[in-house]
């Protein structure tokens, strides 16, 4: 996979291009068929036609020092970058953005070969899954104007790896208004763009754009006994700061939401091993961003 920020939206730069790490993807231009409705030639169908052209996709990503760096840019624009100290730069994205770049995005099979650019790809969402063990990828889901037609040589030319030593789950950790949090058994963080297409009649059938909605911050924390500071917070309907981070000797990632409010759950007895409840939450931004998330690597940009 390469993949490059463009500068005009749907438009591919000729050059810039990194080569990244991916575990999977489902990227792809589609075009159904709608069914021919015409009455009165028999009980033969006609020809279908062809309708609108959607390239709605996700990418797996593996969470790493590095590379991942780029997918937060793509998600939440351009950070602002301090640094160095020690050979290190800290990035800070921050979610609420008024604008969004969009990526050209080329997935290739060298054994065909077989190349093709997913072009003006702008992220939805992303979604990060926290367990005790196991890998760590997130989920990035993109809306694309388009896809070119496949061609036997990668357009990225001489790509730039941006690849780093991953983050394991092994290594997370989840605080609670700034103290480790000991009963969180598991965790999903999903941010959204809430992006709307912008559909208008024009001859390849594509879409003309996207437009940024209203920024989302959700997930799930899963918790284990009747009162833990989850249980607390919850019955006192008050907001709480929720970070989840991964730390390793090269840097650090840390999203961090200074406003999460948990319903009150339901304290249910489904065996012998303890009372757990999961807690629905939802950031606010009441009180400025609503997520803001910290790189520590030793890149010295992602402008």
């Amino acid at each position: 996979m390469n993949a490059v920020a463009e500068t005009s939206y749907g438009q591919t730069p000729a050059t810039n291009f990194f080569k990244l790490p991916l575990v999977s993807h489902s990227m792809g231009e589609e075009q159904a068929l709608i069914e021919d409705d015409q009455l009165g030639t028999g009980r033969e169908g006609l020809d279908p036609v062809y309708d609108v052209v959607t390239n709605d996709g996700d990418i797996v990503v593996p969470v790493d020092l590095r590379a991942f760096g780029f997918w937060l840019r793509q998600t939440f624009g351009p950070p602002t970058t301090t640094g160095p100290v020690n050979g290190k730069y800290t990035h800070v994205f921050t979610s609420g953005a008024s604008s969004l770049p969009s990526t050209s995005v080329e997935m290739g099979n060298p054994d065909e070969p077989a190349w093709s650019t997913n072009y003006g790809a702008v992220v939805n969402t992303l979604k990060i899954s926290l367990s005790r063990s196991g890998m760590l990828n997130a989920t990035i889901s993109l809306i694309a104007q388009g896809e070119t037609d496949p061609v036997t040589v990668s357009i990225a030319g001489v790509a730039t790896l941006l690849r780093g030593p991953r983050f394991a789950q092994a290594v997370g950790n989840i605080t609670v208004e700034g103290a480790t949090a000991a009963d969180i058994v598991s965790a999903d963080l999903s941010f959204s763009n809430n992006l709307d297409k912008v559909e208008v009649i024009r001859s390849d059938g594509r879409i003309a754009g996207v437009d940024p909605g209203k920024a989302m911050t959700s997930g799930s924390l899963t918790g284990r006994g009747p009162r833990g500071i989850l249980f607390t917070k919850a019955r006192a309907k008050l907001p709480a700061g929720v970070s989840f981070g991964w730390t390793q000797d090269g840097g650090s990632l840390v999203f961090s939401l200074p406003r999460v409010f948990l319903p009150k759950p339901k304290r249910q007895v489904t065996g012998p091993k303890g009372i757990q409840a999961t807690f629905n939450y939802q950031a606010s931004g009441a009180n400025g961003a609503q997520l803001t998330t910290t790189l520590v690597n030793d890149v010295a940009s992602y402008a």
